[in-house]
């Protein structure tokens, strides 16, 4: 009797390939076109951000923590603030909590309509990356208005924020809010009502709610797949317990959750609608006062360097929770500062999402979670008898032997 022949095969993708926008390992076991088997495998991003920050003071760090990921730019460094805050003892101003939920609600309408634009290109239509990609420019107009920067902001402040936003600015907000209302509907028939984006996109990268729950994915993958999950709406900070909003599920839109891309992308262009909102109700409840706790820097300085204790952060990024951990110990500087970013969570989900799909579906199935490699990796540095301790400059040092290794 003839034995059957082994049919899989093994299929790597990255860490450096034309389809992953920043390096990640694939490997895949494949039977034809149909994966069998997925290893992911991290590790090719290092920048050392968090040793970075245990050698600066709190407020050096959020312009550091604003550069871990340049799309949540905002996020990070509030959540930051959050958790010093919250070891400190600091009371934010009414109006600083409003004004922080309108910089987050307007970096989720840029983040989601950049990532439209990013799915869109996955899966081959490059026309409508241009067109998101313009549509995205007027929120980057606004964030540039508002803040004076297009991407790394400057506007966090432990305590409040750093700038305000007047009557006279109210206008120029509106006017933003007013053009996506508009091209809502737009957007909304692009990716919903086209044909090929349903073929390409409706039960594709299915990840079931048991699933989403078990391996703990956040944010609109978690949401898509039927899980009412939201730190906004779980923890209540800033000032989003005074709002009126709920959970996005697929089901508000279609009836039914299903958990794959389309569903996706059903929550995603749900999100910016309900951002939209939540920035119109801000502006309309906003109370009067000061923007900060504390204006003087050096001030705030002093009082951080007497505090010992430890802290956590947690916010809802555009991809999911992002959440900082700070342990304070009288210093300059803090002892530890930990990040743990969304897509840290959304990286298992892979597995189930693209077992037993096409190879052709990986690109959109592993854009659908919104990945971001530089805020997920992390180095630690451990010296002790066995591993040495390299220093800046020893590294500086190496990095200038391998480049004249490298050089003709």
């Amino acid at each position: 009797m003839k034995t059957a022949e082994k049919t899989t095969y093994q299929l790597p993708i990255g860490p450096i390939h034309p389809a992953l926008k920043e390096p990640v390992m694939f490997e895949f076991e494949v039977d034809g076109e149909r994966i069998v088997n997925v290893n992911v495998r991290l590790g090719h991003v290092h920048r050392g951000v968090e040793w970075t920050g245990t050698q600066r003071n709190p407020i050096q760090i959020l312009y550091l923590a604003e550069r871990i990921c340049g799309i949540c730019s905002y996020c990070h460094p509030m959540a930051f603030s959050l958790a010093v805050e919250r070891v400190a003892g600091i009371e934010v101003p009414e109006r600083a909590d409003y004004l922080r939920v309108i910089h987050g609600e307007l970096e989720r309408i840029c983040s989601h309509i950049l990532w439209a634009g990013v799915a869109a290109h996955e899966i081959g239509f490059d026309s409508v990356l241009f067109l998101t990609w313009q549509m995205r420019e007027k929120a980057l107009d606004l964030t540039e208005y508002l803040t004076g920067n297009r991407i790394t902001k400057g506007i966090t402040m432990i305590g409040g924020v750093r700038r305000d936003i007047t009557p006279d600015m109210h206008p120029k907000i509106q006017e933003t809010l007013q053009y996506y209302k508009e091209i809502f509907k737009k957007l909304q028939h692009v990716f919903l009502d086209d044909k090929t984006f349903q073929l390409r996109c409706k039960d594709c990268g299915v990840l079931s709610k048991e699933d989403a729950v078990k391996l703990c994915a956040v944010g609109p993958t978690a949401r898509a797949s039927g899980v009412k999950k939201d730190v906004r709406l779980d923890q209540g900070y800033f000032a989003y317990s005074d709002l009126d909003f709920d959970y996005i599920t697929p089901d508000i839109y279609t009836g039914e959750v299903h958990g794959d891309v389309y569903d996706r992308i059903v929550v995603r262009l749900l999100e910016i609608q309900q951002s939209i909102g939540l920035i119109e109700q801000c502006l309309n409840q906003m109370p009067a006062g000061p923007i900060v706790s504390e204006p003087k820097p050096l001030k705030l300085l002093a009082k951080l360097k007497n505090v010992s204790g430890e802290g956590i952060g947690r916010m809802e990024a555009p991809r999911g929770e992002v959440f900082h951990y700070v342990k304070l110990s009288a210093q300059d500087a803090p002892y530890a500062w930990k990040v743990r970013a969304p897509t840290y969570n959304n990286i298992l989900p892979w597995i189930p999402m693209l077992t037993n799909q096409q190879i052709a579906d990986i690109p959109i199935v592993a854009a659908s979670t919104d990945p971001c490699m530089s805020c997920t990796n992390r180095v630690t540095i451990v010296k002790n008898q066995d591993t040495s301790f390299l220093d800046k400059e020893e590294l500086h040092r190496m990095s200038i032997q391998k480049t004249r290794r490298l050089q003709p």
